[in-house]
């Protein structure tokens, strides 16, 4: 807990002094050291500040200043306040020694460094890893034991700089300066260094207690090159640990070196200035004085690195000088103003530019005296597989052969274990047939769980061969090159090339891909890629393509994929468009994306990755689909008795009582017919039907379209309840081949079906899409529009659909 939290009269003793510069100092020279025991005295009528008695002498402090100190308490506290640390009872000092070796890090990195890796193989925790950037779009916690410490480990959003243009580089810099983690694990591609070390230099800048892994170190050993990363660690004040996350290497030495920099017994740890020359340097420090006089910005940020950022015109930086008085504010901006003219006037160039090159120029004279290249550089794999996969004519060939392949491959290897499946719910429901008595409840179990969550289940293996698919793409790196060759399509709609990531995830699961597009510095385009992510075809739909085009196309099942998928690319590059056109007209930032080189996935990671989408999958079944098919099965099945299904039931008596069977099978027919119209979802069904009759559905395809607004897979689960009755057929797909409506004419036909797979391909993203809209956008308005566009939409579009195919299939 944090001193401030102590009520008057309260004791606890100090493990921890958070906070950096002269703040730090200050509260240790005072007496506030590990292991001294604090009493709150007193807190003022406003409850700040509050007095403390340390070391038999009291001190008062900010509640603020107090909430950056951590102590334990209990009921063993010492009672004298000069006890010395080696006196304390057992269980304070237990205590004590259990609170105080947990270390708090911070794994912080370019994208596609490793960090996730790294974070995997240190916490056990399963992150996906891809091979491009934006994998990570929120901050993971996981823990970690080595040597008797506990590390609490937080994976944050990979980020290039930390400047203010994107969510990401916000994030990072306001955890490592509010949070103030013990120390940061910068994570640096050993390939890339120069590159990668321009965010070591602001960490550097912002006087982080740090650890550099070097990570990747087997690329750079293979390419020949060498690193004297010792001498590397000397000069920049922060010991450097090769390490190659996804084999493990390196990993418990990373470790060691985190704990001396904790214990502050690390030779090579030591605060350095990167000297920026002698006009941005004065100008750093007329800055710093005027903070250290007006303002008390220093607990949480070094002022050498809130100057710096006043300088680059940061506006993170001047928004957190804006919450203190109008007055101080105006005069540090009027003083930061004239400092940069003056330093602009005297270099010839902006301060920003001018910081950049300043420290491009300390990282390229570190390198100049630490790495040597392979003078007989050989060309990499990547030299030899970019100029074909990215070449302007065979780019779009290639990406599109990836495509069928993947498509082809979900719905055709995936046949078998479906078929398996499928036998497997099928002798299932004959065993609880044969020993269970009539009633609701054998009805429920047969006709609501096992027609509802046995007819969604059964495309588990689809779901695992389109992930893993997406896997191989991503921790390659060529989904990297597929954004890349798409960047000037992107740009037609409006978009980055950085879109097509979110987009491409987007296959995968809308929630998760609209997280994505955090990465996307421009919020025009941010916004754009969100609204038409629910356009492209997520797994969840999976089930409905397959059942629909393995029962009506069963030849062409992976055409009619490609072809929903194609029109679902097609939607979303016409409306991103129109909304770039009316919506958001402007944009702000360049695209810059980077692209990795390939890499071999791991066999560990792909099956990782998949297995969490199957797991995903198994979950759905267990909670949204099979409370779905419970609901939509009582709503089928009640009511129990009504005038018309009172005088079916009369004449089946009298037609059992004269043996007139066929007579009978007919009336029974009528029967099942007049009780579903009549049942309470029927009753739903036929008020919403006369707006998609127009489309050629029935009531029953309209009640799973209702339903499938909560999960998309619940569409097929509704199916399988609805036409649950049909005793021709016992397998779903065999059923609404045979299903009739009430005319006689078929429910189904390879139109209808057509038309349903657009339409839950366009129509009302899930819930859980709407909600990750509205916290991405922060307003429901965005949540709502999505649902009205999108519904609107797939009516017009399968209108068209449904009127062109009935003019080409009969003429009229």
């Amino acid at each position: 807990m944090y001193l401030s939290d102590l009520h008057t009269g309260g004791k606890g003793v100090i493990i921890k002094v958070r906070g950096r510069g002269s703040f730090r100092k200050r509260i240790l020279d005072m007496g506030f050291i590990k292991g001294r025991t604090v009493e709150v005295i007193l807190n003022a009528p406003l409850q700040d500040p509050i007095k403390y008695k340390v070391m038999d002498y009291e001190v008062s402090l900010r509640r603020s200043e107090a909430a950056l100190i951590d102590v334990i308490t209990g009921e063993n506290t010492v009672e004298r306040q000069d006890t010395p640390f080696s006196t304390l009872s057992e269980d304070v000092h237990r205590d004590f020694s259990t609170d105080t070796r947990t270390i708090h890090v911070a794994l912080v990195g370019n994208p596609n460094a490793g960090k996730t890796s790294l974070f995997n193989v240190a916490s056990g925790a399963h992150e996906h890893v891809g091979n491009y950037s934006g994998v990570t779009v929120d901050a993971k916690e996981g823990w970690f034991r080595h040597k008797n410490y506990t590390f609490r480990i937080i994976d944050l959003p990979g980020t290039y700089s930390l400047t203010s243009y994107s969510p990401e580089e916000l994030y990072v810099r306001h955890y490592l300066t509010e949070q103030s983690p013990d120390v940061v694990v910068n994570v640096v591609a050993a390939s890339n260094l120069e590159r990668n070390l321009y965010l070591t230099t602001q960490l550097i800048d912002m006087d982080t207690y740090m650890v550099i892994a070097l990570n990747m170190y087997d690329e750079l050993e293979m390419s020949g090159h060498r690193l004297d990363y010792e001498m590397l660690g000397k000069m920049i004040g922060a010991p450097m640990v090769p390490t190659v996350s996804t084999q493990g290497r390196g990993i418990d030495r990373l470790f060691d070196r985190i704990i001396e920099v904790f214990e502050q017994r690390e030779p090579d740890m030591r605060h350095i200035h990167i000297n920026y020359g002698k006009v941005l340097e004065d100008s750093i420090a007329h800055i710093r004085n005027e903070l250290k006089v007006k303002t008390d910005i220093g607990k949480n940020y070094s002022k050498r690195y809130f100057s710096i950022t006043l300088l680059e015109h940061n506006r993170e930086t001047e928004r957190l000088l804006r919450q203190m008085s109008k007055r101080e504010c105006d005069d540090i901006l009027k003083l930061r103003d004239a400092e940069t003219r003056r330093a602009e006037a005297l270099l010839n160039e902006d301060c920003e530019q001018a910081f950049t090159n300043a420290r491009y120029g300390f990282i390229a004279g570190a390198l100049c005296e630490t790495y040597t290249e392979n003078p007989h550089k050989r060309r990499s794999i990547t030299d030899l597989i970019d100029p074909v996969v990215t070449n302007k004519y065979l780019g779009y060939p290639i990406f599109l052969i990836f495509m069928w392949l993947m498509f082809s491959g979900t719905f055709m290897l995936g046949i078998y274990p479906q078929q398996w499946i499928e036998a497997g719910v099928s002798w299932l429901s004959q065993q609880i047939s044969g020993f269970m008595e009539e009633g609701s409840l054998k009805d429920l179990l047969i006709d609501g769980i096992i027609g509802g969550v046995g007819g969604v289940i059964v495309f588990l293996p689809n779901i695992a061969i389109l992930y893993f698919f997406i896997a191989v793409m991503e921790d390659s790196g060529y989904m990297a090159r597929a954004a890349f060759i798409m960047d000037k399509v992107m740009h037609k709609m409006g978009l980055h090339g950085k879109s097509f990531i979110p987009l491409i995830m987007g296959f995968g699961c809308s929630v998760p891909a609209i997280m994505s597009s955090r990465t996307i510095e421009s919020r025009n385009s941010r916004m754009i890629t969100m609204l038409v992510n629910p356009l492209i075809s997520c797994s969840a739909r999976l089930p409905v393509y397959l059942l629909l085009a393995g029962a009506f196309f069963p030849s062409h099942g992976g055409l009619v994929m490609l072809a929903l998928y194609t029109t679902s690319i097609l939607l979303a590059v016409v409306m991103a468009r129109l909304f770039k056109r009316f919506l958001f007209p402007k944009e702000d930032v360049p695209f810059v994306m980077e692209l990795p080189p390939y890499r071999r996935p791991t066999a560990l990671a792909i099956f990782r990755h998949t297995w969490q989408k199957a797991q995903q999958y198994l979950r759905k079944m267990g909670g949204i689909i099979l409370i779905a098919s419970i609901i939509i099965w009582s709503l089928g099945y009640f009511p129990r008795h009504t005038v018309s299904i009172d005088r079916f039931e009369q004449q089946i008596a009298q037609t059992q009582t004269t043996g007139d069977e066929k007579e009978t099978e007919k009336i029974t027919a009528q029967l099942k017919m007049a009780h579903q119209e009549e049942s309470y979802i029927g009753r739903i069904g036929k008020i919403i039907e006369p707006v998609l009759r127009p489309l050629g559905f029935d009531w029953r395809i309209s009640v799973s379209l209702l339903t499938g607004m909560a999960a998309k897979e619940v569409v097929v689960s509704t199916l399988g309840v609805l036409y649950s009755g049909d005793e021709q057929a016992f397998e779903l797909p065999d059923k609404l081949q045979t299903a009739t409506r009430a005319d006689g004419t078929p429910a189904f036909t390879p139109l209808t079906a057509f038309c349903l797979m657009l339409f839950v391909l366009i129509y009302f993203p899930c819930i859980a899409t709407i909600t990750a809209i509205k916290n991405e956008s922060g307003s429901w308005k965005w949540g709502l529009f999505t649902i009205v566009y999108t519904t609107t939409l797939a009516w017009i579009v399968v209108f068209a659909v449904n009127k062109i195919g009935c003019i080409a299939l009969t003429g009229q």
